[in-house]
């Protein structure tokens, strides 16, 4: 015959099974999941600049949409870096969306996808602490990197941003130490200065 389990047992076991599922659902909610899909428009001639290896919308192609970007974790939040011109004709397309200018690539500024910039307008014009290749770096928020919109001219027809993005400068790679070569994406940390 099998032993009886003791009651205090089944408590600990429905108790650890309630807690466990409780964590389970609280990091679900903290998924930022795709909001939509656009399709891909072709770029009209000589539109969607290429510079920085900046990809162009695909006719047909689905790309996802996001109105939230990964929970921000206290001192560093990981994000991929990515090079962009803020440059009147650069790839950045538009003006600043913080401060409705364009800004040299010899300073250090930032776009941050929309579930970063929108969820916090307060960051425009603010710095960044950037962490990657063994440096840290100052660096300015003066746009968004649009994760709901894309392939369009307000964005150059290029595809909507991931959610986890930190769009930099030149200035800021530079600062970084990463060699021209090997500029365009990079793991980071980042965090409010």
């Amino acid at each position: 015959m099998g032993e009886k389990v003791p009651s205090c047992t089944w408590n600990l076991l429905m108790f650890l099974f309630i807690l466990f599922s409780v964590a389970c659902s609280l990091a679900t909610a903290q998924k930022c999941s795709p909001s939509g899909k656009i399709r891909g428009k072709k770029p009209p001639k000589n539109q969607c600049n290429k510079e920085n290896d900046s990809e162009c919308c695909i006719q047909g192609k689905f790309y996802d949409t996001y109105e939230c970007s990964p929970p921000l974790v206290k001192g560093r939040t990981k994000a991929t870096l990515t090079l962009n011109s803020f440059e009147k004709g650069g790839d950045g397309g538009g003006a600043s969306e913080c401060d409705g200018k364009f800004h040299s690539d010899k300073t250090k500024v930032v776009a941050l996808s929309t579930g970063w910039l929108k969820n916090n307008m307060n960051r425009c014009n603010k710095n960044i602490i950037i962490h990657a290749n063994g440096r840290s770096v100052k660096a300015k928020v003066v746009d968004e990197c649009d994760s709901t919109k894309g392939c369009d001219s307000e964005h150059d027809f290029q595809p909507p941003c991931a959610n986890n993005i930190v769009d930099a400068s030149p200035a800021v790679w530079k600062a970084l130490g990463v060699p021209k070569k090997d500029r365009g994406l990079m793991e980071i940390f980042w965090a409010d200065a």
